[in-house]
């Protein structure tokens, strides 16, 4: 037998009794949708964005993720709770004249550009004019971000020469939709181009999944010498690469349509492959595709985000109604497996490679990082996740 973790622990009391942070309600019409996925899902939305507090004082890719989750919910239910939420938050990070006093774009972070996606939709909902004047303070960063020989963003400035799969969720749906306001083609083609390379570098050949990140120059202690590549498929880099993958479809609707099939090509042949590492659950490990090892778990972010995926690219026709069905079951799964009215448990707060203390990327490195409930990386997927339910 395969040893599993216990996700059924006792909510820690940080989370059982976070205070309140403000006065937020569901509709009843929004939480009779949510409880579509199981009563307790509409509870612990409310109970989370009540008690929300941001992970660091500056834009930080974290709250994106709860602030994107936040919009896309809003965007099929209406319900004015989720739009003012995100709306209180950015009257001290988006200032009138469109300037962000948080954003530090000289840290080259590339997890920095993350929160700008939420730019295009605060746009377009409220018409304000700071949104649209805010993508162009955020796209200053790419602008001048350094690259590998080989044409990639550096994953960060403290990571130098090195590609993550996490980065491409980071940067590339902000940049694709950055280059469709802007009618620049040739961002579109940069980003298409990166993917091309990490599918390139990053595919493990033999099942079609790929590594979590790769170092140009092989000075890491985690890259192979001869390829540069980290030793294991970590379940949220593949996460990260599947959500890039589907939000950059989706971005580029109406630019080049032979771009856009490389996006979408790419796309049904890592669905076709995570489909053959799904647990008999519906859900992925924490090292993808090695289920059967002693000590793998289901993880709750990872699950969340391919059912997104899944959901998203049979949507939008990338992949067949099958695959939506099934991202469908895997949300369910996520929801009866892993949610409470308090607490979104299975998730894996943080995971990279090197770095002090190092991690070296190794099995036994992804399974010794601590689960963290209510971690924003698993909340926000669980609310991407949940739109494309709520629409498919």
């Amino acid at each position: 037998m395969t040893a599993k973790l216990d996700l059924t622990h006792t909510i820690p009391e940080d989370v059982a009794n976070a205070a309140v942070q403000r006065d937020l309600t569901l509709s009843a019409e929004t939480a009779s949708a949510l409880s579509a996925f199981g009563a307790q899902v509409p509870v612990f939305l409310q109970n989370y964005l009540r008690t929300w507090s941001p992970y660091r004082p500056w834009w930080n890719y974290e709250d994106g993720l709860i602030w994107k989750g936040a919009l896309d919910l809003y965007g099929v239910t209406r319900d004015q709770a989720l739009l003012d939420y995100v709306l209180a938050e950015m009257e001290t990070r988006v200032l009138p004249d469109g300037s962000m006093p948080t954003f530090l774009p000289k840290e080259y972070n590339i997890d920095h550009v993350n929160g700008g996606k939420i730019l295009f939709p605060l746009y377009a909902f409220t018409g304000e004019e700071r949104f649209r004047k805010a993508m162009d303070v955020q796209f200053a960063q790419l602008k001048e971000h350094p690259r590998t020989q080989s044409g990639n963003y550096w994953h960060k400035q403290i990571y130098p020469n090195q590609v993550w799969l996490d980065g491409l969720f980071m940067a590339q749906p902000y940049q694709v939709a950055y280059a469709k306001i802007t009618g620049d083609e040739a961002l579109f083609a940069d980003s298409v181009q990166q993917f091309l390379n990490v599918e390139c570098l990053l595919k493990k050949t033999e099942n079609g999944l790929y590594f979590h990140g790769w170092d140009e120059s092989r000075a890491e202690r985690w890259s192979d010498p001869d390829t540069g590549l980290s030793p294991n498929v970590w379940g949220r880099a593949m996460g990260w690469w599947i959500g890039a993958l589907v939000e950059v479809y989706e971005a580029s609707e109406g630019l080049d349509l032979n771009l856009r099939g490389e996006i979408a090509r790419i796309t049904r042949d890592t669905l076709g492959a995570l489909m053959t590492y799904r647990s008999e659950n519906g859900l992925w490990y924490q090292v993808v595709d090695q289920g059967a090892r002693e000590g793998n778990y289901e993880e709750a972010s990872a699950s969340a985000m391919i059912a997104y995926g899944l959901l998203k690219a049979a949507r939008f026709k990338v992949v067949g109604p099958e695959l939506g069905r099934a991202g469908l079951e895997s949300l369910k799964a996520v929801t009866a497996r892993f949610v409470t009215p308090s607490a979104l448990n299975g998730i894996c707060g943080v995971a990279g490679l090197g770095n002090t203390p190092y991690r070296d990327g190794s099995y036994e490195y992804y399974l010794s990082e601590k689960i963290t409930p209510n971690d924003p990386k698993g909340v926000g997927a669980l609310m991407w996740a949940l739109t494309e339910g709520l629409k498919a």
